[in-house]
C-alpha cells in the first residue's frame, strides 16, 4: 500500500558484503579527517543510507570518533513519519544518535510544480543547517554507483554539458559543510548484501516504484541497457572520465574568476568581459555559469542553449540592452558587466523568528537578535522601488552611496506590519535603519553555490 512502511526482506544474494577494511579504503580517498572525527550521516531508513550509517559507525569508533544520524521527514506521504521513527529505532539499537528534521512548509510553501526539486533543496538546507548547529564539518550521503549511472542518464536526457555529465563528486561543499559520498564506486547489490550479512532490515520507499518520476523510469531501463553492454559500471566510468576533465577545467575557471570578477557583499558582482573573450570558449562559458549560479542562487547552471547564446553575445560585444538568465539581470556599464538578482525572481517574504537563523531568497543568512520585549510582526523581503524611495525620504544622502541602481530594489530589507501597511525598518546593505526600529537584524550574503567552488574530485 502506498504510504505504508514496507520492511524489505528477501533471500541473500551472492554479492560480497562490504567489509570494514573495504569501507576504510573508501573513506581514505575522501580524507584526511580530524582526530576523533564527528560525522553526520543522512539516513532515510532505506538500504543505502542505513548501510552507510552502520559502516560509518564502526569506522568512526575505531578512530575514537562518533557519528550523528539525521532523517529529514518531508511529510509528503502518509507513512513518512512512521518510516523516520522506524529508522531512528534501528539506529539507536546500534548506539547511533538520531534526530528527525521535519520540513516546515508554512513559511515557504512548496511550488505547484517541481516539488521533488523543492524537497531536495529543503533536505540539503535542513541537513546542512543541523550540521552547522552541531559544529559538524562532514555530512555523509549514501549515493552509490547505480545512482551515479542514473544521474548520468538523467542529465544526458536533459541536454547537460560536460559538467553535468560528470555526475556527482565524491567530495563537494555546500553551505559551509563538506558533503561526502564514500559509496559512489559501490554497486547497489553489495549494500543490500552487507545489510543481510548483519541481519539488518531496511525500509523500501514506495516513491522508488513511482514511474511518474523520470529517474525511476530510467532505473527500469538499466537492465535492458546492460544487455547491450551499457552497464551501470560503464556509465559510472564515463562520468568519472568526464569528472577528470571537469577537474582540469575548474582550475582554469578559478584563475579567470580571481582575475576578472569582483563580488560585492550586497549580493551582486562585476565581471570583466575581456576575461571571457580572452579565455577558451568552454572556460568562458563556465565562468559565466558560475557567476549566474552565485548571484541567482541556483543549484545548477542554466541550460546549455541559453548559456551559450548569452556567452556569444558577451564575447562578441553584442549585449546591447542587457539580458536576463537564471534569475539574474546582466547589464553593461563602464566597460564591465553587472550581474545582479532579478527582482521578479527574488524569493517571497519570510516571517522572522527572534534568535533563529533563517534564509531569505536562498542566498541571505538572516538572524534577528533576541528580544525580551514585545516586537511587531517582522519580515524580510526585497526592498523594491517603493522601499528605496521610502529610505530616500528619510535619508536623502543615500543617493550618494555607490550602489548600482539595478541592484537596489532586490536588496534584502526588514519590514514591520504596521497595521495599515508595511513599515520599512532597516536595509543593512544601505546602512539604513529607521528611527522607529527597536530591533537588530543581521543579513549576510551566503549563496548556496560559491563563486569558485572547490575542485571537482574523482575518487
Amino acid at each position: 500500500m502506498v504510504g505504508a512502511v514496507v520492511i524489505f526482506r528477501i533471500a541473500p544474494l551472492p554479492d560480497r558484503p562490504l567489509t570494514d577494511d573495504d569501507f576504510s579504503a573508501l573513506m581514505d580517498r575522501l580524507g584526511p579527517f580530524e582526530a576523533r572525527p564527528h560525522i553526520a550521516v543522512a539516513v532515510s531508513g532505506g538500504r543505502d543510507s542505513l548501510c552507510l550509517a552502520l559502516l560509518l559507525q564502526r569506522w568512526a569508533r575505531r578512530r575514537r570518533g562518533r557519528i550523528t544520524s539525521l532523517t529529514v521527514d518531508h511529510g509528503l506521504r502518509a507513512g513518512s513519519a512512521a518510516e523516520a521513527r522506524t529508522a531512528g529505532r534501528w539506529l539507536r539499537a546500534h548506539k547511533i544518535g538520531h534526530a528527525i528534521l521535519p520540513w516546515d512548509r508554512r513559511d515557504q510553501p512548496p511550488p505547484a510544480s517541481g516539488l521533488q526539486a523543492a524537497a531536495r533543496e529543503a533536505r540539503y538546507r535542513l541537513l546542512c543547517g543541523r550540521c552547522r548547529d552541531l559544529g559538524v564539518l562532514h555530512l555523509a550521503l549514501a549515493h552509490q554507483r547505480d545512482d551515479q549511472a542514473e544521474t548520468f542518464l538523467l542529465r544526458l536526457g536533459r541536454g547537460s554539458g560536460p559538467d553535468g555529465l560528470a555526475g556527482m563528486a565524491p567530495v563537494t561543499e555546500r553551505d559551509g559543510v563538506r558533503l561526502l559520498r564514500p559509496l559512489l564506486p559501490v554497486p547497489r547489490d553489495r549494500l543490500a548484501a552487507t545489510l543481510r550479512s548483519q541481519g539488518q532490515d531496511w525500509i523500501d520507499d514506495p516513491t522508488n516504484e513511482n514511474a511518474a518520476h523520470t529517474r525511476i523510469r530510467l532505473r527500469r531501463l538499466l537492465p535492458s541497457l546492460a544487455e547491450a553492454g551499457v552497464t551501470p559500471g560503464r556509465l559510472a566510468e564515463t562520468a568519472a572520465a568526464l569528472g577528470q576533465a571537469r577537474a582540469s577545467m575548474d582550475e582554469a575557471v578559478a584563475g579567470i574568476l580571481a582575475a576578472g570578477v569582483e563580488i560585492d557583499p550586497a549580493g551582486y558582482l562585476w565581471l570583466d568581459p575581456s576575461a571571457l573573450a580572452g579565455a577558451p570558449a568552454e572556460v568562458g562559458r563556465r565562468v559565466l555559469a558560475r557567476c549566474l549560479m552565485a548571484i541567482g542562487g541556483g543549484g545548477y547552471g542554466p541550460r546549455s542553449e541559453r548559456l551559450n547564446r548569452l556567452y556569444d553575445q558577451i564575447a562578441g560585444g553584442r549585449l546591447a540592452s542587457g539580458a536576463t538568465l537564471a534569475g539574474c539581470q546582466i547589464r553593461g556599464k563602464d566597460g564591465r558587466l553587472l550581474i545582479c538578482r532579478e527582482l521578479a525572481a527574488a524569493g517571497p517574504a519570510i516571517a522572522l523568528i527572534s534568535g533563529a537563523g533563517q534564509v531569505w531568497d536562498g542566498r541571505y543568512a538572516v538572524t534577528l537578535a533576541r528580544s525580551r520585549g514585545k516586537i511587531a510582526r517582522l519580515q524580510v523581503a526585497a526592498l523594491g522601488p517603493e522601499g528605496y524611495r521610502a529610505a530616500l525620504r528619510a535619508r536623502p544622502e543615500l543617493r550618494e552611496r555607490p550602489l548600482p541602481a539595478l541592484a537596489r530594489p532586490v536588496l534584502p530589507a526588514l519590514w514591520a506590519d504596521a497595521g495599515r501597511g508595511r513599515e520599512l525598518l532597516a536595509v543593512p546593505h544601505l546602512d539604513y535603519q529607521a528611527r522607529s526600529a527597536q530591533v537588530s537584524v543581521a543579513i549576510e550574503f551566503v549563496p548556496p553555490q560559491s563563486l569558485a567552488p572547490s575542485r571537482f574530485t574523482v575518487a
